[in-house]
């Protein structure tokens, strides 16, 4: 393309031409940002499989391969993961971009806050989830009933169980994120939140027992954030839905 995109404004009308222009611009510039990303990540895939690596145990900290294609499949597979995330912010903007002209202006900020929020808790999920919820479930998991097998790592499971792990948690961390939009979007209430805590609770718990780790300990510390973001999304809506009315 010669030229980025132009974002339209508000209410601004254009022929279904120029939308299908605007969405093949912005569908091609997300494809080379992911191609960006990819071969950003596969220039340091070796340094981004030792770091998921290092939760293993040291005796299984090489992950073994079963087939002649599998390492540079595991590889290209771990580094387009790492490039979509690489890529992420730009494909979110252009989505943004997009879909912003439907909005209010006031709407567009209150989006915009929105999907940097999203962006900041998800980055802490997956931090979360590899210094907290990774090591000790792979400790357990990698130490049960050890004395009856011979325990080895298949390196394309691990790193898929890995990536399920840390996506997971990024996505629970969302929870804040979830329910503010349920509250702008007036299906919810703070009230009937701060009503119904008991029953907001028990869901945390059953996405916490859900999420990745078998173990008491790593449930445990799946919930308590949790249950902390609940609470906090709880706060903000009671602070922000009358700013929201008027």
């Amino acid at each position: 393309m010669s030229r980025l995109p132009r974002r339209l404004r508000h209410g601004e009308e254009a022929t279904l031409v120029e939308h299908l222009g605007e969405l093949r611009a912005r569908l091609i510039i997300s494809l080379a940002a992911l191609a960006v990303g990819f071969a950003v990540a596969y220039v340091f895939h070796g340094h981004l499989l030792d770091w998921l690596n290092k939760p293993l145990p040291d005796r299984l900290q090489k992950p073994v391969t079963f087939s002649p294609i599998e390492p540079f499949a595991t590889s290209v597979l771990v580094s387009l993961w790492a490039g979509l995330l690489l890529a992420l912010p730009v494909i979110l903007w252009q989505v943004w971009s997009f879909l912003a002209p439907a909005f209010e202006e006031h709407r567009q900020r209150s989006m915009a806050v929105m999907v940097t929020s999203a962006t900041a808790l998800a980055i802490g999920g997956v931090a979360f989830g590899y210094f907290v919820i990774l090591p000790p479930a792979i400790h357990f998991l990698t130490n049960y009933d050890s004395q009856h097998y011979t325990i080895l790592i298949r390196a394309r499971d691990y790193y898929k169980f890995a990536t399920f792990v840390l996506l997971g948690v990024g996505l629970a961390f969302e929870v804040p994120v979830f329910v503010l939009a349920l509250v702008r979007l007036r299906i919810l209430t703070a009230a009937q939140l701060r009503s119904t805590w008991r029953i907001g609770i028990f869901v945390m718990t059953v996405i916490g027992v859900i999420l990745p780790g078998v173990d008491p300990i790593t449930t445990l510390l799946s919930v308590i954030p949790l249950v902390l973001l609940y609470a906090l999304s709880i706060g903000l809506a009671t602070i922000l839905e009358p700013r929201w009315r008027e």
